[in-house]
């Protein structure tokens, strides 16, 4: 994300803070976010790569209760992840700013916003030949996914791409909660 603040102009990015702190509060942000895109020079890819990693960031950092998130801690974390010192000062002003109290009971709320997996089912097929003997006896998993939102997906993984993505699940994993708890325990002091 640092990448890409690096190119941004200041107003850009207090639009582009409204339109998150807008989204969530619960506000339809969708036709604020097509003019920031028309008005701005950013591709459609950095755009969307932004309002995620400032959503991401004031979502974490308003997960923290009110006493325990010190100002300059923040501050300093901020600058660990080389955003532009004047942006900082933008970011810190809503975590600190009059607007804390309505995010912070937002963000103590349970939204779902956003689909998320109700069911999951999977099984392992065998193929035992098929008319080019291509895949003789190779086993593959099927997976059917459904989603709170009503839509459901079906499709088939083999077992080496399935180790494969079970290999990258966990290491991401491990990494995003070695990675909270170091900044819990910075954010804290």
């Amino acid at each position: 994300m640092a990448q890409f603040l690096g190119d941004l102009d200041r107003s850009t990015f207090r639009k582009l803070l409204k339109l998150v702190v807008s989204s969530q509060q619960g506000k339809d942000y969708r036709e604020t976010m097509q003019c920031l895109g028309a008005s701005s020079s950013l591709s459609e890819e950095w755009l969307g790569a932004l309002i995620a990693g400032t959503h991401t960031l004031l979502q974490q950092a308003l997960r923290f209760p009110s006493p325990n998130l010190k100002s300059d801690a923040f501050k300093d974390q901020l600058q660990e992840l080389a955003i532009p010192q004047d942006l900082v000062g933008d970011l810190t002003s809503v975590v600190f700013g009059g607007q804390c109290p309505l995010l912070d009971s937002v963000a103590q709320q349970e939204g779902d916003w956003l689909p998320h997996i109700a069911d999951f089912r999977w099984r392992v097929d065998v193929v035992i030949s098929t008319s080019a003997l291509t895949h003789s006896l190779q086993p593959s998993i099927l997976i059917q996914l459904k989603f709170s939102g009503g839509s459901a997906y079906r499709f088939e993984v083999s077992t080496a791409k399935f180790q494969k993505l079970h290999y990258n699940m966990t290491l991401v994993l491990k990494e995003m909660a070695d990675l909270e708890r170091r900044c819990e325990c910075r954010l804290q002091d």
